[in-house]
């Protein structure tokens, strides 16, 4: 073998090597962004899973007894469970004061999340008027930890905590 030949079957050796590692990298590149995609769309689902719920806890009426349905439609487990228990003491309590609550979610961000659970984040603003306040809307203003697991394709509520003062 002449010197050309080696230096030639070195050369595609070597470009066929650098090939190899150029598709080795172009397959972990697709693979993180796979990844990436997988991860932004489940962080997507719990954002939109928490603030179903937490808007749902905040739009309660007395005159609406759906409003409360809604929140255990979003739930699961022991929560659930608490929570269509005291459904009917909080149904009265409403009626009786005649209370409405209406609010929406500001902000919200997840604080920790798998595959198979989260912890968001939510800040909500909105009104509550009731016979004390005559009628009367009243700023509220209340933030809450909300854990989610995932059941089958959705995102269900298995805690929601108000965060900071009490209300």
């Amino acid at each position: 073998m002449t010197t050309a030949h080696r230096w030639l079957t070195t050369l595609v050796v070597l470009l066929f090597l650098v090939a190899l590692l150029g598709a080795a990298l172009v397959w972990r590149t697709h693979g993180d962004r796979a990844d990436a995609r997988t991860t932004q769309e489940r962080y997507g689902d719990v954002l939109t899973a928490a603030d179903r719920e937490v808007t749902a806890f905040v739009n309660l009426r007395y005159d609406d007894p759906a409003t409360l349905d809604a929140v255990a439609a979003g739930a699961t487990g022991a929560f659930r469970d608490r929570y269509l228990r005291s459904s009917r003491r909080v149904a009265r309590v409403l009626e009786r004061h005649r209370s409405v609550s209406a609010g929406h979610v500001v902000w919200s961000g997840v604080s920790d999340v798998s595959p198979r659970r989260a912890t968001v984040v939510a800040a909500t603003t909105g009104t509550v008027s009731n016979d004390s306040s005559r009628g009367s809307p009243q700023r509220r203003d209340f933030r809450f930890r909300v854990t989610l697991v995932r059941v089958g394709d959705h995102w269900l509520t298995t805690n929601l905590q108000f965060v900071g003062d009490a209300p």
